[in-house]
């Protein structure tokens, strides 16, 4: 095999000029002229039918995609428990058509007020395996509820308990078990079996479910319409408040009732970025999800990919993933807490000086890249994506983190806790369970919000518009970033979502990807530019998308081939 070394010469003096010109154009304001016109479809995506159909079901009587984004995170939390619910958290990313405005509702979990910075050391100082992965110690302070009532109180025009009533209708009733909830249940059968009440709800007979099995969640609908009826205080208040902080206590845990009476949401201004032509909206810290993707693409913007071979192509755009992801190691964490130096690590002068250390002829050693300390050392989530009649429009990754999070249940509220404390750095340098390292910024702390990957996202073109984002753990920046590259091309939202991945972190320091992404040709001329691989042995990730084409006003939607979930378009 052979690499085409004056092909590459030719592109490396074309980066070069790209790195001295690229950055100067890249500083222009970049203003898209008033758009008049509104969409002539609404589009909700989600990862399950259930939660799609709750969503129209609300945009039919009347509310808009604040309120749809309420009933679709309600009922998701209801019919797909591996990947999310009222006992975690998520970034609602919103957009209100009538003055443009835009905003972040973080409603990440916080760590108990009792928790600290060894948490999960032993006497030694080493992290005890799983005492962040199972049960109730591994559990932050749920935000998702209190994000609910926000986003319909401030946002929306229905009342909370319309919002919330198809997904109490599904609790009482109960949905039928498929094939993806099957597979989960077996892949964490050990840690529920491990749970009596976690057990009861979502096992039959203390085992996997059988395939059309029907879940009921009775004392989840009771949480709920407690929800519904009193807003905020129904969860963190009263009788359901009580009831989480005795069940967790009991088991070992450390949460307070004054954890969850301090609880509130946070509105966050959303990161912004260019490249070539599309604005990027994405997410704020506590997430990492915007500054990497934006440091990634203005990394992209100094090279001309289009002139590029297939090969050459990965490689340079798993050498933007890299810098990033070192990046992220290094200075990410909740901006309660530590001082992130947001503006610097979105310039495009600083990505000039990242592309700088790219070699297009050699891949870059992931342990010569100075800052993180390394020592030797799951991934389920939620997305839905939401467009209203009025142009409105929500990009929402929720998570419990692990598929069934910690696999616990406080008894009487019918709430399966996360198990996000995981998300912390337990000690700096060690990978957690995405095998992620993290720096000081993201350490255990009282009250703090652990970094994550999240990243709902908007891309916005004078004539296009895109709503986007995946689960998929520490792959989600990355596959949002393959799918925003589809958008660039001019591809439709099919071809977003079922386009195959690959994957680089930082550490470990390989190239994941997808079973048939990469052919052998391609692994072979990778591996003589110093690349590692580990291929997944399946497939990952599960995007819901939607374009909204404002030339022809012609709306369109799609969900990943690889979920169970429904895109679905209604002319108006």
């Amino acid at each position: 095999m052979r690499i085409n070394h004056s092909r590459i010469g030719g592109i490396l003096l074309k980066q070069r000029l790209l790195q001295i010109a690229g950055p100067l154009v890249l500083l222009l304001a970049f203003v898209f002229p008033a758009q008049a016109n509104t969409p002539s479809a609404s589009a909700v995506a989600s990862a399950h039918p259930i939660a799609t159909a709750a969503g129209h079901e609300i945009l039919a009587a009347g509310g808009n995609a604040f309120d749809a984004a309420v009933a679709v995170s309600a009922t998701l939390a209801v019919v797909e428990p591996s990947g999310s619910g009222i006992g975690g958290g998520g970034f609602w990313l919103l957009h209100r058509a009538e003055d443009n405005f835009q905003v972040m509702v973080d409603g990440r979990e916080r760590a108990p007020l009792a928790a600290h910075r060894d948490l999960y050391l032993d006497k030694d100082g080493e992290v005890v395996p799983g005492l962040s992965t199972k049960g109730p110690l591994a559990a932050g302070i749920p935000g998702e509820p209190a994000a609910l009532v926000h986003i319909a109180e401030k946002y929306g025009r229905l009342p909370l308990k319309q919002s919330l009533a198809p997904a109490i209708r599904v609790a009482r009733e109960g949905f039928a078990v498929d094939e993806r909830y099957k597979k989960l249940a077996g892949f964490m059968l050990k840690g529920m079996q491990a749970n009596a009440e976690t057990a009861r709800i979502f096992l039959h007979n203390n085992d996997i479910p059988a395939i059309g099995h029907i879940i009921k969640q009775p004392d989840l609908a009771n949480t709920l319409e407690a929800l519904a009826n009193k807003g905020h205080a129904g969860f963190y208040n009263g009788k359901v408040a009580k009831k989480l902080v005795k069940g967790v206590r009991k088991a070992g845990g450390i949460w307070s009732q004054q954890d969850l009476g301090e609880y509130q949401i946070v509105e966050r201004q959303p990161i912004q970025g260019e490249y070539k032509g599309i604005r990027i909206t994405s997410v704020s810290p506590p997430s990492s999800g915007g500054i990497a993707l934006v440091t990634i693409f203005n990394i992209l913007a100094g090279f001309e990919l289009e002139e590029m071979t297939e090969t050459e192509q990965i490689h340079t755009v798993i050498e933007a993933m890299r810098r990033a992801y070192r990046d992220r190691a290094e200075y990410l964490g909740d901006p309660d807490f530590v001082e992130i130096p947001s503006e610097k690590l979105t310039h495009p002068f600083y990505a000039a000086g990242l592309r700088n250390t790219i070699r297009l002829d050699r891949a870059t050693a992931s342990n010569s890249l100075p800052g993180v300390v390394l020592e030797n050392a799951g991934q389920d989530t939620t997305h839905f994506s939401i467009l209203d009649q009025e142009g409105n429009r929500v990009a929402a990754t929720l998570s419990i983190n692990y598929p069934f999070g910690a696999s616990f249940v406080p008894p009487g509220t019918g709430v399966l806790l996360n198990n996000e404390m995981d998300d912390f750095s337990s000690k700096p340098g060690v990978p957690n369970g995405y095998g992620l390292v993290g720096a000081e910024a993201n350490a255990i702390a009282p009250g703090k919000r652990p970094l994550s990957s999240m990243t709902p996202t908007f891309l916005e073109t004078e004539d296009r518009l895109a709503i986007l984002g995946t689960p998929g753990g520490s792959r989600i920046i990355t596959m949002v970033l393959l799918g925003a590259l589809e958008f660039a091309a001019d591809k439709p939202p099919s071809n977003w979502v079922s386009r195959g991945r690959f994957h680089h972190q930082f550490l470990p320091d390989v190239i994941q990807f997808e079973p048939n992404v990469l052919s052998e040709e391609q692994q072979a001329q990778l591996k003589l530019l110093g690349h590692e691989f580990k291929q997944i042995n399946r497939q990952y990730g599960n995007m819901q998308a939607i374009l909204w084409q404002k030339t022809t006003n012609d709306v369109e939607a799609a969900s990943d081939p690889r979920g169970v979930g429904a895109a679905i378009v209604e002319k108006h």
